[in-house]
Order: C-alpha cells, then structure tokens, then sequence
C-alpha cells in the first residue's frame, strides 16, 4: 500500500470549546475513495452534507476499537476533511472527501473518527443538542422525580426527549414549550408538565 496516498491536513483548527463526535470511518467502498461511517449523530444528512468541514482525529485504526467518550477536549490537534459526497447504500452511510482521491488514501483514513466544532453553529440559533442534555433529572412540576434524559431526536415536525423512568421504562416526551416549560443547565435539571398518562 502507498503510505503516501494520503497525507493529513497540516493546518490545525484553532481550539475550540467543545467538539461533537460525529462518526468513526470504517472500510473503503469501492475505487474512488469512498468509506462507510459509523455514525454517532442523529442529523447525519445536516452535519455530513456535502460542503461540511470536519476536524479528524486518527484514532484506532482497529475495526473492534470503540472511543470511551462522545466529545473531545479543545486542546487535542486535529486535521480537517472536507465532505464531498455522501449517500446512502441501504442503510449504510458512504463518504467521499475532496481531499482523497481513490482508494489507496480512503484506506488511510480507517478508523479516524470525525468531529465537529459545536461553538462553528450559530450562537443565536435555538434549541439543543442531545449530549447537552443527556444525563439531565427530570422533574415534574410538583418536584416528583420522573426520570434521567437518555437522548434528544430531533425531527422535522418537532424534536422528541427519551426520558428512562426510575423503573427503567423509556418514554418520548415531545420538546415542546407547554410539556418541558423549563431547562436548567446550571442544575442540570428539566421541568415537565406531562399531561395524563405519558408517564407510567
């Protein structure tokens, strides 16, 4: 194999203050230097458009390797890949990057797992991302404990909160104002105003 196929970005991406993993590359697919992704996020079609820049770390480029946590601390240097193409094979996601031209540099790339900066999205833009809010109590209004947020889907029509009850149930709560009329990130803590058998 040609180790000089591919060679990383040299320019580093100023830090940032928080880094969203978003996949891990797998194997190449085919001649022209597309690689199938494990993805780590619920919005690949946004995050992995055509255009995006990505920030890569190596990694392992063991097929059994796992990354213990979902984000990356602000300080480790990463190299950039630009999203050229992506599209989907059944259920499989499939990546071509501007930077590598054919199979021998995808190759190179097993492995890397891709971030994004999430201080890159709009400060004014509403709303939240799913590890801000995994891990939240929730809580009804009265106080009574209802669960620990597992996840936040996001949807067309409206996003959906995973909300696991104390006794290990999982129930979607909708994200919406008159159901969770309240998040606090300092205490780490969600108010909901369920209504009538939402909750076990």
């Amino acid at each position: 194999m040609d180790k000089t196929a591919y060679e990383p970005d040299p320019q580093t991406p100023p830090p940032k203050g928080e880094r969203l993993r978003v996949a891990r590359i797998g194997k190449p697919h085919g001649i022209r230097g597309e690689v199938t992704v494990q993805l780590f996020t619920d919005e690949p079609t946004e995050r992995l458009a055509p255009g995006a820049v990505l920030l890569r770390d190596p990694g392992d480029p063991s097929e059994n390797s796992e990354l213990s946590s979902k984000t990356s601390g602000a300080n480790t240097e990463l190299g950039t890949l630009t999203v050229a193409t992506q599209r989907w094979n059944k259920k499989i996601c499939l990546l071509g990057f501007a930077e590598v031209p054919d199979r021998n540099a995808a190759e190179e790339l097993r492995g890397s797992v891709l971030f994004i900066d999430v201080e890159d999205q709009d400060d004014d833009e509403e709303g939240w991302y799913s590890h801000e809010l995994e891990g939240f109590r929730c809580v009804s209004g009265q106080e009574a404990e209802l669960g620990t947020v597992e996840a936040l889907l996001t949807g067309s029509a409206q996003d959906i909160l995973v909300v696991k009850t104390p006794n290990g149930e999982e129930v979607m709560v909708p994200f919406v104002e008159d159901i969770v009329p309240e998040v606090d990130p300092g205490q780490r803590l969600i108010t909901l105003t369920p209504p009538a058998g939402l909750f076990p």
